[in-house]
Formats: structure tokens, sequence, C-alpha cells
């Protein structure tokens, strides 16, 4: 898979089946929520310039579409509806948003397609917002062929693996910001909320455990003849974790963004477990919880492995898999680090 465009392969599962991000989509939206704070600061903000109640255009770029981007786009509405409220003098929204006969003067756009590139239209958009997507790839990148039975960044990896996801990750979030300023307003904000690594050195810490875990389930179909050998030696996850410094040094690289606000907190692998059962959180067996997760991160990967693999072996693969997160979940209390910066488009010359 080195060098190949996924575009067309990457997205979840979709449907409303038991596998469908749908059904599975409720960690994210945990972490999503904790940035709500930041949402309503901004558009708190935005509020106060005079133009803001004559249009307001966002985009919510995300990997799919699906039940965390209507409820992004349903905060928003309810933000500016509140924000409406109190100013009485806000007639034009007012008239949108109680669907009153008028003209509609609030566009909430969520688009899907690449966004590694131009979407829409120079200066068209005043806010953007992205979660959980920017730690996906444009590709595959090239160079990985000594990851071997690795299928992602790893605390096995050799320099050069993680050398090369690096390079593609700079490459990638640097187009992300120079689409994103021609099509933003001045004045606009962005907020991008993406699934990063806790520590600098990747190499100290592993950040991708659950990838890991998924590899050594490869690698025991490929003892049992089940999978070929070949096959994973040349395949890998387009995704890369940024630090918190990464993300901030490429803005600053840009140049055309004000960094406002940065922000990191922690999500547990089993967040959404424990936010269906609550108190009864303890009750929940191990396997329960490891064919829970597993269910999480089979939305997002089984489109992509089973493109490279064939669909034959996917419920083998995730049954397997659901038995080492059983083991891996009763040792261990694992989180993904969540980096969310707040930008502000600088004034265009």
């Amino acid at each position: 898979m080195e060098g190949v465009d996924v575009v067309n392969v990457l997205h979840m599962n979709v449907g409303n089946g038991a596998f469908s991000y749908a059904n599975n989509s409720l960690n994210p939206r945990i972490g999503i929520m904790k940035t709500w704070h930041l949402l309503e600061e901004v558009l708190k903000k935005m509020s106060l310039d005079p133009g803001f109640s004559k249009c307001f255009t966002m985009a919510d770029l995300g990997c799919s579409s699906g039940p965390n981007t209507l409820l992004v786009i349903s905060r928003v509405i309810e933000i500016i509806r509140g924000l409406c409220d109190s100013d009485r003098d806000n007639i034009e929204f007012q008239v949108f948003l109680n669907d009153l006969p008028g003209t509609p003067r609030c566009i909430v756009l969520a688009l899907p397609g690449s966004f590694y590139g131009r979407l829409f239209p120079r200066g068209s958009l005043n806010f953007v917002w992205s979660s959980y997507s920017l730690q996906w790839l444009s590709q595959v990148p090239k160079g990985l062929a000594s990851n071997k039975s690795n299928i992602s960044i790893s605390m096995t990896s050799p320099q050069e693996v993680i050398d090369a996801y690096k390079k593609q990750y700079q490459r990638d979030f640097m187009t992300f910001l120079m689409s994103r300023s021609e099509e933003m307003m001045s004045g606009g904000y962005m907020i991008l909320t993406i699934v990063g690594r806790s520590i600098e050195d990747s190499l100290l810490h592993d950040d991708y455990m659950q990838f890991t875990i998924l590899a050594d389930t490869f690698v025991e179909m490929i003892n049992e003849g089940t999978v070929k050998e070949a096959d994973l030696y040349s395949f890998n996850i387009p995704l890369y974790k940024p630090s918190t410094q990464e993300v901030e040094e490429l803005i600053k690289i840009e140049g055309s963004f004000n960094l406002e606000k940065v922000e990191g907190f922690k999500v547990h692998w089993d967040a959404h477990v424990r936010y269906d059962y609550g108190n009864r959180y303890d009750e929940v067996d191990k396997y329960k919880l490891g064919q829970k997760v597993s269910n999480f991160i089979r939305a997002y990967t089984e489109p992509i492995v089973a493109k490279h693999f064939g669909n034959t072996i996917m419920d083998d693969l995730y049954k397997r898999y659901e038995k080492k997160l059983a083991e891996y979940l009763s040792r261990e209390d694992p989180m993904y680090f969540i980096t969310t910066v707040c930008l502000s488009r600088k004034t265009k010359k």
C-alpha cells in the first residue's frame, strides 16, 4: 500500500449495523463535547463583529458524515440561538433560527470530500471546524518497507519509518492550512481537534498501542496460515499522531493564522463504555469491555483493512482482536491524547 492514495477507502463503516460508525461513535463524541467551551467562546467573540448578523458560513471538515457531524452543527445553531435571544437587535438570525418567514442568513455546511486541498470559494468561510480527522494522512507514506510486522508507528519501528510518517503529516497539514487560509475570511476562526501523542519522542511511549495489538493479531493469524506474511509486510495504516509542539510549529511556519489557544486532554479507550454503564461500569467483564472497544476501532479501521486483506477474514480478525484487547485492558488503563487548537485567520494583505 506504500504511497497509495487512500481517499476512496478512508471512511468509516457505513450503515446502521453492529460495527457501523453510526453505532460506535460515542467515544469521539465524548472528546468533541470536551471542546464545547471553546466553540462557545469563539462564537461569542465572532458575534461582536457587525457583519456576523448578516451571514455566517461554517464548514465541518471530517472523514465521514454521521451523528457527530450533526451533533456539532446542532450545537452551533443552539449557541447562535442563545446569542440571538440575548441580543434582540439581531433580528436576521432570529428569523432563520425560529423558522419565521424571511431570508435565511445562517449557512451551516458539512461537506464530504478530501480536506487536503481546496473545497470552497476564496474568502467564503467565517468558521471551520474539524474533529478527529487530521491525524489521518492523505496517503500511506513512501519508504515503509522496513516496518515489517508493524502496521503503524510502534516502539519497534525503525527511525526511517517514523521520519516517513512525519514528513507525510507535515505535507498534509501544511496543505490543509494553506487551503483553509484561502477559503476563510479575514478574522474567521478555526477549531481543530486532533488525536495526537502525549510526548515528543514516539519511541518512548506507544501512543499507537491499539494498532500494535492489531498487528499482533495479524501475526497470530500468519502463524496459523490464515494470513500471508507478505500481505502484512505491505500494509500500513495512513495515520500519524502529532505532538502538540509539532502542530504549533507547523501553524507558525504556514503563517496565515494566529494561534489563539491550545489545549490538551485525555479520553479513555473505553470512555464510551464508562458513559453507557455509569455507576455499573465495574460490572462489565473484561471480554465485554474488549468487545466494545474493538467495535469502535473496527468501525474506523475495517474499510481500509478489508481493502488490503479482503472481507473474508474480518470477523475472525476482530474477534481475536477483542480478546487481545480484553487482556490488555485488564492490565492497563490506556487513554487517547487529544490536542485542540483555536486559530484565527490573519488579515489578508
